[in-house]
């Protein structure tokens, strides 16, 4: 059979894969029930959701005819760069790295880290817009992990807390 759409066909393949990998994953935890579910009970549920969908996309791929056979482009090496790095700077800036004595900046730090670096991304870099960005995820953040949900890391850097 001849793939007609490249992108769905290895989109497919990477939700099936995903997928399939969180279910294989949950099983080692309890399920449970439907009515008293475990933890692994809503990740084998959805890796088995993903894993069929991915199937039925894979399927689908071979099926429907596209215009242009919808052919992979090459690879956006410049974002994949910079969201990559924001998310590596994040994890740096909120645990710190004792290894290297790196000190932990915190969660307020790594959210204005995170946000500015991987805004680099894109081709439209605008400073202010960025900066409330940055400021909005930053308070919003704070309230969901510090206040409602009470998870404890540091927020502002030890040098500024003491």
């Amino acid at each position: 059979m001849n793939i007609k759409s490249q992108k769905d066909f290895f989109s497919g393949l990477m939700f099936t894969a995903v997928g399939l990998a969180f279910a294989w994953g949950a099983t080692k935890y309890s399920l449970g029930t439907g009515a008293r579910m475990g933890p692994g009970y809503f990740p084998l549920m959805l890796g088995t959701l993903m894993a069929v969908l991915g199937g039925v996309i894979t399927i689908r791929s071979m099926v429907v005819e596209t215009e242009d056979g919808e052919k992979v482009g090459s690879w956006a090496w410049k974002p994949l760069f910079f969201i990559i790095t924001a998310n590596l700077l994040f994890g740096l800036m909120l645990g710190g790295l004792p290894k290297i004595k790196f000190p932990a900046f915190g969660l307020i730090a790594g959210i204005y880290a995170l946000t500015f670096v991987a805004s680099l991304a894109s081709n439209e870099f605008k400073f202010k817009e960025v900066a409330i960005l940055a400021t909005i995820l930053a308070i919003m953040s704070y309230l969901a992990f510090i206040v409602l949900l009470k998870l404890q890391f540091p927020v502002w850097p030890a040098f500024i807390t003491g």
